[in-house]
């Protein structure tokens, strides 16, 4: 068969060759030892902590190296598209401050020389690509249907087949004629290009992945479909064709697509494009009933990227945890540098695990405490009004009607880093874990629930309560409300010398710091909370008897 011939019948409209495209799309102007990343999702659905992880690896590769790191947006598979599915991505990767050199701005909005950087758009180049492949003898037309290809793999089961799919004798439109073709083309028959695999079953590739070392695979001898019948290319062509023609070069994406290596190999082989270096990442894992499996977009909602903004978690400290699953010796780097922006650690892809770490909502957390805790206190301020205002209403108008109130009350626990305290990782916990603090209701009632300590009795902590309630006057300072609590602690018998106390407990119903203890739960319903003369400042003399007088009254 003449394949000029059969490759101007299938595409009489391409008038473009490679060598066009070559010069469409040229080299880049970038150092050797530069690489050009990308991040390539798809509008079908919310985004994985998977795909941010992979982005975040990808921007770090690309910007400690000179390169270019860009975002192509995969939408081909307009079935499972979901609605805004473009501007949510583009949205959520800004929320996490991810920025892209070059790439889609919006739907058939793109900022670059490699544009357009949405694959629906790039029809016209993949139709090029798909021509030089039939004139290459590397690609045919097939006409099978659905009902076809079933009865093809009813077949092959039958037969006992170790493969599955598409291929060699089984491949039942390799044989068609040149006349054949164009006799089903006139009777208006739709048609998907398929690769013509050169593989075979005894020969062997390799791959050098930058993570992983040498991998070897068996050659692919299915011919895959390259292009649907609507024109709209499959995932495994498109790649090969915008990663060369975006001059992509590492491929960084997750360990699931090693079984689809041996296809990208082919494929960029019979293109006679060179091929990008590859990483492949391990995924994240979560442990469920003692196995290990992957963080699952159904079963977990820690999987969805939407959950850390929706929780309040801040973004560095996300991106901050991200990096010590991405390099084993991030925690190290941190405690050297503890002060220094993370942007400024130097990722290594020697040092990436080759199995899948464990999802740690424990390390996750205590990084998050340590971000807000170094924040200052307006930052602290902004950010729990802007979470407040996007998923708790209710708590933003609070804020917005008490703001004076709310920074006096900021200003307690969050020390800009020097005194601040490390109960808060998420925003979501400020309303919570301060309540006492920012709930009215509870200046004027008991508290639905007070923590007691067990080893003392309820009727000798209201006694504590109650007597302090009867002699409670405003402070001046904190100096000087000490001052008076320790006098009253001593009158009642508690011991105010920690070292005496020390020596001898069962002397005393119990020491000065047990006596706070009693107040702090009556005025905040908790054992722990920030400096108690702060809170007592901050809500007053009325609310402050108004708690102790509840208290009371509750027991």
């Amino acid at each position: 068969m003449d394949n000029n011939l059969l490759a101007e019948l299938l595409f009489p409209q391409v008038t473009q060759t490679i060598e066009d495209l070559e010069q469409r799309f040229p080299k880049r102007d970038l150092d050797e030892n530069a690489k050009v990343t990308r991040f390539a999702p798809s509008p079908t659905g919310f985004m994985h902590i998977g795909g941010l992880y992979a982005t975040l690896i990808s921007w770090f590769l690309a910007k400690q190296s000179g390169g270019v790191f860009m975002l192509r947006i995969e939408d081909t598979d307009k079935k499972r598209e979901v609605e805004n599915g473009i501007e949510q991505i583009i949205s959520v990767l800004g929320r996490f401050g991810i920025t892209f050199d070059e790439g889609a701005t919006g739907v058939g909005t793109a900022n670059g020389a490699y544009a357009p950087y949405q694959q629906s758009l790039r029809a016209d180049i993949y139709a090029i690509c798909g021509k030089e492949l039939v004139k290459k003898g590397y690609a045919y037309p097939c006409f099978c249907s659905e009902d076809d290809l079933a009865a093809l793999r009813s077949k092959q089961e039958q037969n006992k087949e170790d493969d599955l799919g598409y291929y060699g004798e089984y491949a039942t439109c390799r044989k068609l004629t040149y006349e054949e073709i164009k006799a089903k083309l006139e009777q208006g028959e739709k048609f998907t290009l398929r690769l013509k695999s050169p593989g075979s079953k005894e020969n062997s590739i390799k791959l050098k992945d930058s993570v992983r070392g040498i991998i070897e695979f068996p050659e692919n001898i299915m011919d895959i479909v390259l292009l649907k019948s609507d024109g709209i290319p499959t995932y495994h062509f498109a790649h090969a064709v915008d990663d060369h023609f975006m001059r992509t070069t590492d491929v960084i994406r997750g360990e699931e697509w090693l079984p689809s290596y041996p296809i990208h190999h082919q494929l960029f082989q019979v293109l006679e494009f060179p091929l990008p270096r590859f990483l492949h990442i391990s995924p994240i894992m979560k442990l469920d009933n003692g196995n290990r499996r992957k963080l699952s977009k159904r079963k977990d909602a820690e999987a969805a990227v939407s959950f850390y903004l929706e929780e309040g978690y801040p973004v560095d400290g996300v991106l901050e945890y991200l990096l010590t699953v991405a390099n084993s010796d991030y925690e190290e780097w941190r405690m050297a540098h503890a002060a220094e922006d993370y942007h400024n650690f130097k990722l290594s892809v020697k040092k990436m695990s080759v199995s899948g770490a464990l999802f740690d909502l424990v390390k996750l957390n205590d990084i998050c405490k340590n971000v807000i805790a170094a924040l200052s206190q307006e930052d602290v301020i902004a950010g729990i009004k802007a979470w407040a205002a996007e998923y708790n209403p209710e708590f933003a108008e609070y804020l917005e009607a008490n703001d004076e109130y709310f920074r006096k009350t900021v200003a307690i626990w969050s020390g800009g880093g020097k005194k601040a305290r490390k109960d808060i990782f998420k925003w979501s916990q400020v309303a919570a874990e301060y309540d006492y603090l920012y709930q009215e209701q509870y200046n004027s009632k008991p508290f639905p629930c007070y923590q007691l300590p067990e080893n003392f009795d309820i009727a000798e902590i209201k006694r504590v309560v109650n007597e302090y309630e009867l002699r409670y006057s405003e402070p001046a300072d904190s100096s000087a409300w000490f001052a008076g609590v320790k006098e009253l602690a001593a009158e009642m018998g508690y011991c105010t010398d920690m070292k005496a106390y020390k020596a001898d407990p069962t002397a005393y119903p119990g020491s000065v710091a047990d006596f706070c203890t009693f107040l702090r739960i009556a005025i905040t319903g908790r054992i722990n909370s920030p400096d108690l003369f702060s809170i007592i400042q901050a809500i007053g003399e009325q609310n402050t008897r108004s708690r102790l007088k509840n208290f009371i009254v509750s027991h």
